[in-house]
């Protein structure tokens, strides 16, 4: 299985993005039944969607994660829905800001995500890793990526396992704060994510066989 897996650069007040981490940490080993294509999107509306679209045009995987912080989360959040918002909290990292702005205007209110997600979840806890499944992937950059994923996936009606996974923060991200957030360790964090992708690697070879 050729998989994309994909992480966002540093943002807001923090040097560092988990998400980064662990495709970096996932580019070192190897997985077996998975050939590995790997992105990191800048935080940025305009710049984020269209290198990951890049990304899959040249990958032409399999499946595509799209991993992303959300540093508030207690657990590895497996994401349900993408929904067509845009509604930042914060600017993205060139400077701009959106409020209540569809992300494709004339597109549906929400796409489902394609991936295994019930599975996952239960694969990252056999890990013995803390995972949920979330119905909000926000309305920022996580969000935006995903529904545009969909979306042009839908409109080529590629049939692609895709969606995305929120991570943690972790914990140098949080040391030299003054409010303390939940936090998990970087190993914890590609064992959950390395599960994960064991059940859509599997996932594929089976849709494949049928």
């Amino acid at each position: 299985m050729n998989l994309l897996l994909t992480g966002f650069e540093p943002f807001g007040e923090s040097k560092l993005n988990p998400s980064e981490q662990v495709v970096r940490a996932l580019e070192r080993e190897r997985i077996a039944g998975v050939e590995l294509y790997t992105a990191i999107l800048p935080v940025d509306r305009v710049r984020g969607p269209a290198a990951l679209l890049r990304a899959v045009r040249a990958a032409r995987p399999d499946a595509v994660v799209c991993l992303g912080e959300a540093a508030r989360r207690v657990a590895i959040s497996i994401e349900r829905v993408a929904i067509n918002l845009l509604d930042f909290r914060i600017a993205d990292n060139a400077g701009n800001k959106a409020t209540d702005e569809p992300i494709v205007p004339g597109a549906p209110a929400a796409y489902f995500c394609t991936l295994p997600v019930r599975a996952m979840y239960d694969a990252v806890r056999a890990a013995g890793v803390p995972a949920e499944l979330s119905l909000s992937a926000g309305a920022y950059l996580c969000n935006q990526v995903t529904y545009v994923l969909l979306h042009d996936l839908a409109q080529q009606q590629l049939e692609i396992p895709a969606g995305f996974v929120h991570l943690p923060a972790l914990p140098a991200q949080v040391a030299t704060r003054d409010m303390l957030l939940p936090t998990m360790s970087l190993e914890t964090m590609v064992l959950g994510v390395r599960a994960g992708i064991g059940v859509i690697a599997r996932a594929v070879a089976v849709a494949r066989a049928g």
